[in-house]
């Protein structure tokens, strides 16, 4: 059963937030400007400005899918918790 079904309120559990600071990182990285408009240090003659944006997509695309792993983990967790109660 899902949440909204049963009327429970969403459990804060620590795996949850390491799962929205997972989440979370990219954006402020990337709305901090100030801390990456600039052109130096240059890799391979592309300026720091534009290799830092990239690096962040390799970096979101990790974080993102170990958010996704985690939230897996939690909710066969949750399911199996929910199960044990109920018999």
């Amino acid at each position: 059963m899902s949440q909204t079904t049963t009327g429970k309120a969403p459990v804060v559990t620590p795996v949850r937030i390491v799962i929205a600071l997972c989440l979370i990182a990219p954006f402020v990285a990337m709305l901090w400007v100030g801390s990456y408009a600039k052109t130096e240090p240059l890799l391979a003659g592309i300026p720091f400005f534009y290799w830092y944006q990239m690096l962040w997509v390799l970096i979101a695309t990790a974080l993102t899918a170990v958010a996704y792993k985690l939230w897996q983990r939690d909710q066969r967790a949750r399911r199996a918790a929910q199960g044990g109660e109920g018999r």
